[in-house]
């Protein structure tokens, strides 16, 4: 039988077919942002599919890229993005709280959040044409989409409070204790280290491409904490593509 955190973070991070978690206790929302990286391993080894069938077939390294890009975005309703645009909408708006988070409910995208959708998806497509064809790219991308879905731990962990009294953010706002992090945050490193191997780079570019990472998403909601006053869902989403990108942009360089 599938853990109830487990399916809880299959049902939040993918499309997959799970069965509802009603009512999830405390413990369950704290252990399903912990093992995010493991529910969407079968997201990212169909991204990494699509990765080696696009390398396999010569298609020039972009387009491949793409092709991941989109992978990810069906096989996650595209939920992580519309969060990013929503959330740049929103802290672009205005100084106001109360403005920024009603203009993250309406759903809408504006100018902001469609520069932000464009800047990241085009830094995502072009450093996956940076990785190398084959098993070894298909592998990095799984590991790099798991390590992606890591940073929610942080963006979770306890003292960090939700937005508004209702939606994703208050069930998993602070739910993430000292352990969980520590557990998490070692995944992340792991996961990164892992990650530049099997991308043909040295290791330790991968442990930094994960920690810079880390810092990318602290400061992306130490920012909505200041400006929102929380988390939500919104903010979420953003920081999963934020640091995809990190990691793929770092592992992309020479070093």
């Amino acid at each position: 039988m599938v853990p109830a955190s487990l399916r809880l973070a299959g049902g939040f991070l993918s499309v997959l077919p799970v069965r509802p978690v009603l009512e999830p206790s405390p413990r369950t929302v704290s252990r399903a942002m912990v093992v995010a990286p493991v529910a969407v391993v079968p997201l990212g080894a169909l991204a990494g599919l699509v990765w080696w069938a696009g390398s396999s077939a010569g298609l020039p390294g972009l387009v491949g890229g793409l092709l991941v890009v989109c992978t990810l975005a069906l096989g996650t309703r595209a939920m992580h993005l519309d969060g990013l645009a929503d959330t740049v909408d929103g802290l672009g708006a205005s100084w106001d709280r109360a403005r920024a988070l009603e203009v993250m409910r309406r759903g809408d995208v504006g100018p902001m959040g469609a520069v932000a959708l464009v800047v990241v998806l085009g830094l995502q497509a072009a450093a996956l044409s940076a990785l190398p064809t084959g098993a070894y790219g298909a592998v990095g991308v799984l590991l790099l989409v798991c390590a992606s879905r890591g940073v929610l731990a942080l963006a979770c962990r306890r003292g960090v409070p939700a937005a508004r009294p209702d939606g994703l953010g208050r069930v998993v706002a602070g739910s993430v204790g000292p352990l969980g992090l520590v557990v998490a945050v070692l995944a992340l490193l792991v996961l990164g280290s892992a990650a530049g191997v099997a991308v043909q780079e040295p290791w330790w570019q991968g442990l930094l491409a994960a920690l810079l990472a880390a810092a990318v998403v602290l400061a992306l909601v130490s920012h909505a904490v200041r400006r929102l006053g929380g988390i939500s869902g919104d903010v979420l989403g953003a920081v999963v593509e934020a640091a995809f990108a990190t990691l793929l942009v770092v592992l992309a360089a020479q070093p």
